[in-house]
C-alpha cells in the first residue's frame, strides 16, 4: 500500500503542484484538505505538475473534521516546526498519513496538540531558518518513508 500524503488548507499553488508530481512518481496518494489558498484548477498548479495531473491519486476534503471523520482509525503522523522528535525516528508503514500543515504558520494547535505522541520534525542545523519550503519537507519525508518500507 502506498504512503499518503496530507496537505491541511495548502496555500501556494506551486507548492500543492510540486507536491502532487512526487505524490505520482513515489506510488502515494494526495490529499487535500480545504479550504485551499488558490483555485484546483489554479495555472501554477497544473504547471508545477506538469501534464501529471491527472494521473495522480488525488482525495479531497471540505474541512478537517471531513478528512478525520474518514481516517480517524489510520496511521497518522505529523509534522512541525515544533515537533520534539526527528522524523528519522518514526516507524514508517505501509498505508500511513502523513500530514503536513499550510505554508504560513503549519497544522493548527486542533491536531497538534492531542498528537504530541506522533508529531515529528525534521531538523534544521541553522539558528537563521525557521522551516522547511513546504513541497522539499514533504519530499525529505516520503523518501525517507520510502527508505524504510520499499
Amino acid at each position: 500500500m502506498p504512503l499518503n500524503i496530507v496537505l491541511i488548507e495548502p496555500e501556494i499553488p506551486n507548492n500543492t503542484g510540486n507536491i502532487g508530481r512526487l505524490a505520482l512518481a513515489s506510488g502515494a496518494n494526495l490529499h487535500l484538505v480545504k479550504p485551499f489558498g488558490f483555485q484546483i484548477n489554479d495555472k501554477r498548479l497544473k504547471r508545477a505538475g506538469l501534464d501529471y495531473w491527472p494521473h495522480i491519486s488525488l482525495f479531497i476534503y471540505e474541512s478537517i473534521a471531513d478528512f478525520q471523520s474518514k481516517h480517524k482509525d489510520k496511521n497518522l503522523v505529523y509534522f512541525s516546526s515544533h515537533g520534539k522528535k526527528d522524523h528519522w525516528s518514526i516507524n514508517y508503514e505501509d498505508n500511513m498519513f502523513l500530514v503536513f500543515g499550510k505554508e504560513s504558520v503549519g497544522l493548527p494547535n486542533a491536531l497538534t496538540e492531542p498528537n504530541t505522541d506522533k508529531l515529528y520534525k525534521i531538523p534544521l542545523y541553522s539558528p537563521h531558518i525557521r522551516s522547511l519550503n513546504l513541497a522539499n519537507a514533504v519530499s525529505i519525508v516520503v523518501y525517507e518513508g520510502l527508505k524504510h518500507i520499499s
